[in-house]
């Protein structure tokens, strides 16, 4: 039996290559609404990043979404991410 290829994506903070379901897709859509992208399969512009704590606090500090995206990121998209709502 044929192995599947795992997808691989990389962390916008750590830069570290990880497997796509160990990442967290944050998503700009068409409109410009930044969210969390559980299915990650939404359209628009997306950035993935850890579930580490460390990861998300250097995003947070280095504004490295907003420069990924495009956009402004609001606060309580960074406190859903800490909150670990974001988990499948």
């Amino acid at each position: 039996m044929k192995t599947r290829k795992i997808p691989m994506r990389k962390c916008v903070a750590c830069q570290e290559m990880k497997a796509k379901k160990e990442l967290t897709r944050i998503v700009r859509s068409p409109e410009g609404e930044v969210t969390v992208d559980q299915t990650g399969k939404k359209s628009g512009r997306g950035a993935y990043l850890c579930h580490e704590p460390a990861c998300i606090e250097q995003a947070k500090k280095k504004k490295v979404l907003e420069s990924h995206l495009k956009a402004k990121i609001p606060a309580d998209l960074y406190e859903q991410l800490e909150k670990g709502s974001h988990t499948s």
